[in-house]
């Protein structure tokens, strides 16, 4: 990964920045975007063997300004120890980035009521928990970005709670924007489509990206998307660049959820 695959953004020189979900995928793309600026990473994630891949493969040379937290985010209690471990660490909290999800796909009757509970608990109830614990050392002028889906605008068959749970942070994110616009923080959301992360797992799922060309012609694009494209988003919306834009969806699919598709 090459440095200007980012936008440079000085104004994140120092900036305090947590994020969800950071040892693998989109998650630790936005965690080297925010480093590569000057930012300090609080980064969230319940994989052990993640966050020591992670750490040593991708975050070496930063190591002096990530702090890797281990915390199961279906764990109200969990959330609640870290943010206070967080806060208490950083003193004030610029940036929040609602990242991590897990999924569930199986038909209807094979999945269990504690699957579904487990990622509605993950995917929306964490990033409204995060923001709960998180307000006290959430500074005026703060940002939060949660990343949904396009899958909370269209879907697949077997999807219902991942499905359900984007189209769940698509509202807490406008209500959030209201309720928090008297702080000055802003909150808005992120939906990717198709984003390419083998590069980015942990070391023993980690490879290079199988994409034949019917992959990329068919998004209006041109292309299948990559990490850095969310992470950029991220960046843009984190910024005083965006000081103007909240309670809004970002769709960064490559055109996918715009174009009709007919069978000829």
């Amino acid at each position: 990964m090459q440095n200007n695959s980012f936008f440079i953004m000085p104004e994140f020189e120092g900036k305090n920045v947590v994020i969800t979900g950071a040892a693998q995928g989109i998650g630790l793309v936005t965690a080297i975007s925010f480093l590569e600026n000057g930012a300090t990473v609080f980064a969230i994630d319940n994989d052990r063997e993640a966050i020591e891949d992670a750490t040593f493969d991708f975050f070496n040379k930063f190591k002096d300004r990530i702090t890797f937290f281990e915390c199961d985010l279906a764990s109200a209690k969990e959330i609640e120890l870290v943010c206070h471990k967080i806060g208490e660490k950083a003193g004030k909290i610029d940036v929040l980035v609602n990242n991590a999800a897990i999924s569930s796909t199986k038909w209807i009757e094979e999945r269990s009521v504690d699957e579904w509970d487990e990622v509605i608990n993950v995917n929306l109830r964490a990033p409204y928990l995060m923001v709960k614990f998180l307000l006290p050392y959430l500074k005026e002028g703060a940002s939060i970005v949660n990343i949904a889906s396009t899958r909370a605008l269209m879907s697949e068959p077997n999807t219902e709670p991942y499905s359900a749970s984007k189209g769940g942070i698509l509202a807490l994110t406008h209500s959030l924007a209201l309720s928090l616009s008297s702080k000055k923080i802003r909150v808005n959301a992120i939906s990717p489509g198709w984003i390419e992360t083998s590069r980015y797992k942990k070391r023993k799922y980690r490879k290079e990206p199988q994409l034949r060309e019917i992959d990329h012609l068919q998004h209006p694009a041109g292309r299948v998307g990559m990490p850095e494209d969310i992470a950029n988003a991220i960046l843009f919306l984190s910024s005083e660049k965006s000081s103007f834009i909240t309670g809004t969806n970002l769709i960064v699919d490559g055109g996918m959820t715009v174009k009709m598709i007919y069978e000829e």
